[in-house]
Parts: C-alpha cells; structure tokens; sequence
C-alpha cells in the first residue's frame, strides 16, 4: 500500500481531464488515469510519464456497473485511501451536428432525440453516481477525501431562464442540472463524514465535445476543478463554482 495522496480523474485520456490529471500529478498526487479505451488511456498516461509525473492508467467506463467495480477493486488492492475524485467523463452528443454556420447551437427540444438523451444522462448523471459510490469506501479510507462533479454553466437554470441568448441543449443542459442536483445530495450526505463536494464550471472550452470550438483553453479550464479538489480543511461543500465564485443554480 502506497502512502502517497490519490487522485481519480474520469474521462481523463484528452481534454480537461487530462490537463486535470497533469496538474494534480504536478502537485505530487499519485493519479490514475480513468479511460475506457486501452490503448488511448495508456497512451496519455505514458505522455505524462514521460513528463516525469506519477500517473496510471485505469480501465473504467462510467457507463458499466462492471466496470467500475472492477476499477475500484482494483485501486483499493493498490492504495490505502483515495483523496481526490474527479468526476469528469462527460458526453454532448449530437452538439456538433446541431451547431449552424455562424456557431450556435440550433436544435430546438422539440427535436432532441430521446435516445441520445438517454445516452447522455448514462454518462454524465448517472456515471458520476456510479463511480462515486463504488470508490465511496476508499474515499471515507482517506482523511479529508474531495470530490468535484464535472458541470457546465450551461447546467445553470437560473442562467438559462435569464438569458434568451443561452443556447437551448436539453441533453446536455438538463444533465448537468442533474448532476448540480447529484452534488448537493452527496455533499449533504458526506459532510458529517469530512469529505466535501462541489460542482465546477470550467467553461467553453475547445475539446472534441464542440469540435475545438470553445474559447477556453484546457489550462484555463482545469483551473476550478484542481482549486476544488485540492480543497483545505474548512472550504466549501454543496456548491457550484467557477474560477471567479459561487455561480447561481
């Protein structure tokens, strides 16, 4: 057993999760690399290697029961606690299909595919769910254990009934508005216990999810997420951030 601080990060084989996972490994965090597919999770596990960071790929598909606890068995053979979990694997799909000439979103709900909805809220609301639990005893294991959820301003009702110009995602949105809601739940379950909870919104960010049409970079995004899972004793719980504070619900 390792007595080193661990880190999971979901998701994490490109994007913003993989720029997450290099910054926590900078900050001497053991972190596994959570991916699905073999050859690209080890493929950007050995690029931070090479980086000299302590990172390891773990097979896990957020979408699987079996996989997941097949991840978690294998962390807790290797590690004692876990500190920090990432919940940021996430889906859009359809988005950049739906995207008009000038770079807006223009599918209306009244046309949103059930199906892919269903696909979604697999991924980015009940997957977080799942992993959450599964790791749960290794997370209690650790002494003030930290957990972000991956969400999205565009996850904001408050920001989306107040603003016309908010691109309409039903899957997408509506999802992340679950997962805020998954947030204040286990936040209020796990606080008694020293483990604090927190949503961030890293922003729009250009990775594969839009087609590299976001305006942030995975180094501007990471930001909030590394600040909340590298929280201090004493920080916040049960709340929905980005870089700049609190962000409405």
């Amino acid at each position: 057993m390792t007595t080193k601080m661990n880190a999971l990060v979901t998701g994490a084989n490109k994007g913003i999760g993989l720029e997450t996972a290099r910054r926590l490994a900078a900050m001497e965090f053991k972190v596994w690399l959570g991916a699905r597919d073999a050859e690209r999770g080890e493929a950007a596990a050995q690029t931070l290697r090479d980086e000299g960071l302590d990172v390891e790929w773990l097979e896990l598909d957020v979408t699987r029961d079996d996989s997941v606890a097949a991840a978690a068995r294998t962390m807790a053979a290797r590690v004692s606690g876990l500190d920090a979990l990432v919940n940021n694997a996430g889906v859009a799909l359809g988005y950049v299909d739906a995207l008009g000439p000038d770079g807006r979103y223009e599918r209306q709900p009244s046309r949103e595919s059930v199906a892919d909805m269903k696909e979604t809220y697999d991924v980015n609301v009940f997957g977080p769910v799942r992993v959450t639990q599964a790791f749960l005893p290794l997370l209690l294991a650790a002494p003030a254990a930290r957990i972000v959820m991956v969400s999205s301003y565009i996850g904001s009702i408050a920001r989306a009934a107040g603003d016309s110009q908010s691109p309409l995602l039903l899957s997408y949105g509506s999802s992340k508005t679950a997962l805020n809601a998954v947030t204040v739940a286990f936040a209020r379950e796990l606080a008694p216990r020293g483990i604090a909870v927190n949503a961030a919104a890293p922003g729009y960010t250009a990775t594969d999810l839009n087609a590299g049409k976001g305006r942030r970079t995975v180094q501007q995004a990471a930001g909030i997420i590394v600040q909340l899972a590298t929280l201090k004793a004493g920080g916040p719980t049960g709340g929905y951030f980005d870089e700049n504070g609190p962000l409405p619900w």
